[in-house]
């Protein structure tokens, strides 16, 4: 009988803890770069362009506009990922865009919240393309679990952001024709 209390013990120390850590680092923020041998007008055409999302961003299998104008400030979106075998929608709201320069978006979901800033910056006709992140979970459980996986969420989004980068620079569709 002894054993078994020590065990409860032990199990309900574990989970106050996993809680706490919830409550103790209730948000994860990160920032990732990638360096691009594309003009910056190009990097913008191929990271907005929706038939080109699935080549990057992991995951990703398409995206509905629910209202306002796709590409403008207020535009809001369901963005359908497959993670891990299973269905996820994240609602994507445009919070400010500047084209060719940055975009910010807010995504909600039931597990997290997410605000993200995308900027890119020219240099001697390169580009970098930099982007940064505040997340944080909807619940305590979710927040818990955002802070145990931060480091894996990050490694996600320098994946997305170097299968942006080779995305880019195999890019052969003309975004810019020419008239004739």
């Amino acid at each position: 009988m002894r054993y078994l209390k020590y065990i409860l013990g032990i199990l309900a120390l574990l989970v106050v803890g996993f809680f706490l850590i919830g409550l103790i680092k209730p948000q994860i923020s990160y920032e990732c770069e990638v360096m691009v041998d594309k003009p910056i007008a190009e990097c913008w055409a191929v990271s907005q362009d929706e038939e080109k999302m699935s080549a990057w961003i992991d995951g990703f299998q398409k995206i509905e506009h629910v209202s306002g104008t796709p590409g403008t400030i207020g535009a809001v979106s369901d963005v359908y990922f497959i993670a891990d075998g299973q269905a996820m929608t994240i609602r994507e709201t445009i919070t400010d865009i500047v084209p060719d320069e940055s975009v910010s978006m807010s995504f909600t979901s039931d597990f997290m919240i997410m605000d993200y800033y995308l900027a890119m910056t020219s240099t001697d006709g390169k580009t970098k393309i930099s982007s940064s992140t505040i997340a944080k979970g909807s619940s305590l459980l979710s927040k818990s679990l955002m802070a145990l996986m931060g480091s894996s969420i990050k490694a996600q989004e320098d994946t997305n952001l170097s299968n942006l980068q080779h995305t880019i620079e195999k890019n052969s569709k003309n975004y810019f024709p020419t008239a004739n």
